[in-house]
């Protein structure tokens, strides 16, 4: 391997840049990846505005977390990988040893351990993901897609967590990427989706990832009335997910589930952000109201087989291919997207973006 790299790496609020940093080496236990493909994400975007996120990392870091690509080197004491093996690093492992993850809340663990570093053409995967959480990409999946892994992994634990069942009715509030696999993750296990978007090319989206029914906000006049009549009876959905991380979001959760269920609020709003919740309905509807954070190794697992099983739309999922070089002027013009065309999940390539 080279001794210098080119990496994008975070120093804060709106400033990344594009740098030659030295190539990592694989220590005991760890292996240095290739990247083949990177994905941008909301949590990266979130990082990007705000310069930095307490749990994930700290600037100056190597920025990106959503990485696919091809064992580079080994270090000693591996033995279930080898050099040329295509895989997808996750971006987290947990300890396995403390009180949360003894009692399956491993998302929770008090020492999860992260790693960042994507938008670059090495990344070193600490051994504690080599062991808990990177796994082999069958030949015939892309990087772009099997780099799908970790969002899809957090999803999948939301959706386990509402304990939705074949036939029931689900809202999906949002239509960006998590909105969107959300949507098509239901669908695909027999739910009836009714999607609440906002801009007019989310409508389309919603409907392509397997959305029933779409509510647009900015088309009716009240959009819990609205999303309640598409439910049987207007008693409200069986389960709804909360996918954009606004008070306002939140408040509809709660007014569009039925009596008996479940609102996931999936959307991380600011800390210190307070919302306004009718204790009444709460109350005498029955209604659960929890939050999903993050994934397991057994949820990574499972959005993995969606992935390689070709169930899942990944080429949809992929709406623009980029090389490293563009990341800061990428990152830069997410930060002002105002919508008018399907954006979703941009694959970044370092050698540069396929024709």
């Amino acid at each position: 391997m080279e001794r210098e790299m080119i990496a994008a790496v975070l120093y804060g609020k709106e400033d990344l840049r594009l740098e030659q940093i030295e190539t990592p080496r694989a220590a005991a236990g760890e292996l240095v990846v290739r990247v083949g493909a990177a994905l941008t994400c909301g949590t990266d975007l979130k990082v990007y505005r705000r310069g930095y996120h307490a749990m994930m990392l700290k600037p100056p870091i190597p920025f990106g977390h959503e990485v696919a690509g091809v064992v580079a080197e080994v270090g000693e004491g591996v033995t279930n990988f080898r050099e040329g093996d295509r895989v997808v690093a996750l971006n987290s492992a947990p300890c396995d040893r403390c009180f949360f993850c003894l009692r399956g809340q491993q998302n929770l663990c008090e020492d999860l351990l992260f790693n960042n570093g994507a938008y670059a053409e090495y990344i070193r995967i600490p051994a504690r993901i080599v062991q808990k959480n990177t796994l082999l990409i069958p030949d015939g999946v892309p990087f772009e897609y099997a780099a799908l892994t970790e969002p899809l992994a957090c999803v999948v634990r939301g959706f386990e967590e509402t304990a939705a069942t074949p036939g029931d009715s689900m809202v999906v509030i949002g239509a960006g990427p998590i909105g969107l696999m959300f949507m098509h993750v239901a669908q695909l296990s027999g739910i009836e989706v009714i999607a609440v978007v906002k801009r007019d090319d989310q409508v389309g989206a919603a409907r392509l990832f397997g959305a029933s029914h779409v509510v647009q906000t900015t088309a009716v006049e009240d959009v819990v009335v609205a999303t309640r009549g598409l439910t049987g009876g207007g008693r409200g959905a069986d389960s709804v997910i909360e996918a954009v991380a606004t008070p306002t979001s939140w408040e509809w959760s709660v007014d569009m589930v039925r009596k008996g269920g479940v609102v996931n609020f999936f959307g991380g709003p600011p800390s210190g952000t307070r919302v306004e919740i009718d204790t009444n309905r709460m109350h005498y509807g029955d209604i659960t109201l929890k939050a999903s954070f993050h994934h397991t190794p057994a949820t990574c697992r499972t959005a993995f087989d969606l992935i390689t099983s070709g169930r899942f739309h990944c080429a949809e999922a992929i709406t623009d291919r980029v090389g490293l070089d563009k990341v800061p002027e990428l990152f830069s013009r997410m930060l002002t997207r105002t919508g008018g065309s399907r954006e979703i999940k941009t694959a970044v390539f370092p050698e540069g973006a396929p024709r």
